[in-house]
């Protein structure tokens, strides 16, 4: 199995949790190839400190999202999967429909056909019944749907607790599990006997 994998980021909001997922990954074995949407790189400013370098910087290697022939568009560049955090509801429906008019709908789409693992964080609410018809038909071809959801269990001191939660949780996904604090643990009981 490669160690590499495709992360993408598009114009949802939530861009700290796909930046926290690429730091996690520095340390790692884990190669990481990256695109950014056009509308991700605007969102990164108005939501993060972050400027589109220092991201660019995280990953291993990058792309432009309108570089077709990079080489994740192809099915013999192997890799884990792919994880597009956060997933606009636009991408999740030209993933659906297979619309590859950039290059994460197209290395979506060849993380689909070549079975490899896809994993999307969805970032709206509420859901309309289109969104949910969308993640229903993708859920059906093995696409994790995954929303960032913060967990209170590990009583969580900041919001970049609740980033770095959800960030791990996603490469939980992919199968790359990191030692992290807020890991379940167990719940105390009520009371003790």
């Amino acid at each position: 199995m490669s160690d590499r994998l495709i992360v993408a980021l598009t114009g949802a909001t939530g861009t700290a949790i796909g930046i926290r997922l690429l730091e996690l990954l520095r340390n790692t074995s884990v190669e990481t190839d990256l695109v950014m949407s056009r509308w991700a790189r605007r969102t990164l400013l108005q939501e993060t400190a972050y400027s589109v370098a220092e991201v660019e910087a995280l990953a291993t290697r990058v792309y432009p999202p309108s570089d077709q022939g990079a080489p994740i568009s192809s099915g013999s560049f192997v890799t884990i999967g792919m994880v597009i955090v956060p997933c606009s509801m636009r991408t999740l429906a030209a993933i659906a429909h297979g619309l590859g008019d950039n290059l994460i709908h197209r290395a979506a789409d060849v993380v689909l056909k070549e079975r490899r693992r896809l994993v999307l964080a969805v970032r709206e609410t509420p859901f309309s019944e289109i969104h949910l018809e969308n993640m229903l038909k993708l859920a059906r071809m093995g696409v994790v749907i995954a929303p960032p959801m913060p967990a209170f269990y590990s009583k969580p001191q900041s919001i970049d607790d609740l980033v770095t939660y959800s960030a791990a949780r996603l490469l939980d996904q992919l199968d790359i599990h990191l030692e992290m604090p807020s890991r379940w643990a167990g719940l105390r009981p009520v009371r003790s006997r």
